[in-house]
């Protein structure tokens, strides 16, 4: 659709938990209204009365509303306006956009107040000059799969956090085991099932040293159901990391036991959760976009999950008009170091756009190297460009790799085959 920006009527909305300020403008910037109402369901319909109102007594034939994203305050009045049935002749778009755009923008303003309706103002004149280069909200269609897939990451994040947290404790009480290197450690998973009961159980340190080594293979046997191929190099690996530990005082074995134990008890609880939400994101990407679905778990290494959560935040390919737009939307950007003839070697990357498109990018990234000989080798050459960040950096070029093939098979609704595009999803 092509908007005929002279006859639109641009609305900026100041989002709080309790109010809305709502400001309005022309194409030539002229204040039509500005108000404040409540952020309810009947403060909404006071927003539609007066822009019905407004848009019928100017004569104006398009709707373009921004607002920022400001936790999740913003989510009911832009599904309301986006979807209202009054407003579809206005063919209305809403925009949910980042505050630092926002807040860079205002700098221009240099003698405004900072108050809620100058910042609605600033919202409004902010989509009218840069609403070219944004993504419309894509609605409630994607809703219910987004909050699916970032809850997910909060998750991910509380997981991560309480493994770190625990780490501190389990040096405490055994250092070695700690701080050995992965290829080094007696456990693959330092969270599994079998390290839990070997650093819970045993109180003690010389518990560990003492107890005869077959009893103490039988025990590595039975709580690791008899998966460990050399259970008794296993035990040998555990004893000699106990004698190298670090010794506590006796009274303080008891309570680090305690906390161990209890962060051993979250991360179990964690990652059950993770998995219920694995499969409700499963069940629901089916229902929500099944095709894009499809075309994306075509590509070797990526499944229901990561899917799911890519596209509940890209929503509509057909919202980005490149590659470079989509990586741009994630913050898979580098900004350039330059000066005369010197250019730096190590940039960072922007992380500026949408942190979950970016986590669940990266995420795929990483599955599909191992899948797929092409982005393995990619990975590899930008792991060896660096001696710092060296699997960072190397990571996060080969997902801006995968942007690009993602955008391509989406925009062709097509599926991946060796040669990167394939049939057509709907067939």
């Amino acid at each position: 659709m092509n908007t005929d920006y002279t006859s639109t009527l641009f609305v900026g909305i100041d989002v709080s938990l309790k109010t809305n300020v709502v400001c309005a403008i022309d194409f030539q910037g002229n204040l039509l209204f500005a108000f404040s109402a409540n952020n309810s369901l009947p403060g909404a319909e006071s927003i539609l009365a007066e822009l019905l109102d407004r848009l019928h007594k100017h004569h104006l034939t398009s709707l373009v509303i921004a607002l920022e994203s400001t936790s999740i305050y913003g989510v009911h009045i832009a599904n309301f306006l986006s979807s209202n049935e009054l407003l579809l002749f206005y063919h209305p778009l809403v925009y949910c956009l980042n505050p630092k755009m926002t807040a860079n923008y205002r700098k221009s303003f240099v003698d405004m107040d900072k108050t809620d309706p100058d910042d609605a103002y600033v919202i409004a004149d902010f989509i009218r000059t840069r609403q070219t280069a944004l993504t419309p909200w894509k609605g409630s269609v994607f809703l219910a799969l987004q909050r699916l897939t970032r809850h997910r990451l909060h998750l991910v994040e509380l997981l991560t956090r309480e493994k770190t947290y625990m780490i501190s404790n389990l040096y405490l009480k055994f250092s070695e085991m700690a701080a050995l290197k992965k290829g080094e450690r007696p456990f693959s998973d330092t969270f599994g099932a079998t390290s839990a009961a070997i650093i819970t159980e045993f109180l003690s340190l010389d518990d560990i040293i003492y107890t005869p080594l077959e009893e103490l293979v039988t025990f590595i046997n039975e709580k690791g159901h008899h998966r460990f191929i050399n259970s008794q190099s296993t035990a040998l690996l555990l004893k000699k990391a106990a004698r190298d530990s670090y010794r506590l005082d006796q009274t303080l074995y008891e309570p680090i036991n305690a906390s161990i134990a209890s962060s051993f008890n979250v991360i179990q609880a964690l990652n059950k959760e993770i998995k219920t939400i694995d499969k409700a994101i499963t069940k629901a990407i089916q229902g929500l976009n099944s095709n894009g679905s499809q075309v994306l778990r075509s590509i070797p290494g990526i499944g229901p999950v990561c899917s799911g959560g890519i596209l509940a935040e890209i929503g509509a390919i057909g919202a980005f008009h490149s590659d470079d737009a989509l990586a741009k939307y994630a913050g898979l950007t580098w900004r350039k170091k330059q000066s005369g003839p010197y250019q730096a070697d190590v940039t960072r990357m922007t992380k500026t756009g949408n942190k979950y498109l970016r986590y669940y990018l990266i995420e795929a990234a990483n599955s599909v190297r191992h899948h797929i000989p092409e982005y393995e080798s990619y990975y590899k050459k930008k792991h060896a460009e660096t001696s710092t960040h060296q699997h960072k950096r190397a990571l996060a070029l080969t997902s801006r790799k995968l942007v690009r093939l993602i955008f391509s098979l989406l925009s062709k609704d097509q599926l991946y085959s060796g040669d990167h595009a394939g049939s057509t999803a709907s067939k």
